[in-house]
């Protein structure tokens, strides 16, 4: 039989209020109405209404891959103030931390950094080389844990950068959700765009982009589980090559 935990007062009446405000947030609209009501809206027009309704309450959440570059000039344009964090995994590439650095000058943004247990803090617990033995673990410890905190943080809505045209698994994002996994709303103002309008909008405005997209790297994410792809194979054939892992767990 499995321990019982029985909560304080105190913590009974947390939980009670916090179970209230995620009722109240996501009885705010009907999720798969207003989805319908959005899908004509460009990125633009989607970030506008997204500031409109949630203002500094909404998150950005960017990876430092080319379409978190996108993502940050379209809401740096509307909201000089939005808010952007990262998950910092300690995995991540020089050329991905260089990138943040190059993206917070060009739009004079402050990151907010999000993290986990160190990098051997994780080997005493869980065994070394983690990632190659239990990826989804390791992804939950480095990725998923740190996202959870940085979206109960007084968060009402994050922002993704993903597309529709990235994966399967991605194909059917809708452009504003209810996000069952983080108990908030979440907005993918890009999910219609396509490689060509990424690259397009980059070059045009002269916007600084991860440099491992020029080096055979269409989907970037730790050190360990990235490889550049092979001609014919899809953008995110790179990720977790073999495992048959295709998220992280986050979207």
């Amino acid at each position: 039989m499995e321990p019982t935990t029985t909560l304080s007062p105190a913590e009974a009446e947390a939980a009670r209020k916090a179970e209230e405000a995620t009722r109240a947030l996501a009885g705010r609209f009907d999720a798969e109405a207003e989805a319908a009501r959005l899908e004509s809206f460009d990125a633009s027009q989607l970030l506008e209404w997204a500031f409109e309704q949630f203002g500094q309450d909404m998150y950005i959440a960017c990876s430092f891959q080319k379409t978190s570059s996108v993502v940050m000039h379209l809401a740096t344009e509307i909201n000089p103030d939005a808010r952007f964090f990262y998950i910092d995994t300690d995995f991540l590439f020089p050329e991905t931390y260089e990138t943040r650095d190059r993206l917070a000058e060009h739009f004079n943004v402050e990151f907010e950094r999000w993290h986990n247990i160190s990098p051997e803090e994780q080997a005493a617990q869980f065994g070394d080389q983690l990632w190659k033995r239990d990826p989804d673990a390791c992804c939950g410890i480095r990725k998923v844990d740190p996202m959870a905190r940085a979206l109960a943080s007084g968060v009402d809505c994050w922002v993704a950068g993903i597309r529709r045209e990235d994966s399967a698994t991605r194909a059917g994002s809708p452009k504003f959700m209810w996000d069952r996994k983080f108990n908030i709303w979440k907005l993918n103002p890009i999910a219609d765009w396509t490689e060509r309008d990424v690259w397009t909008h980059l070059h045009k405005h002269g916007i600084p982009y991860n440099p491992l997209h020029d080096q055979g790297y269409p989907s970037i994410g730790c050190t360990h589980c990235t490889r550049p792809v092979l001609p014919g194979q899809s953008a995110r054939d790179g990720r977790w090559s073999g495992s048959g892992k295709t998220e992280c767990g986050i979207n």
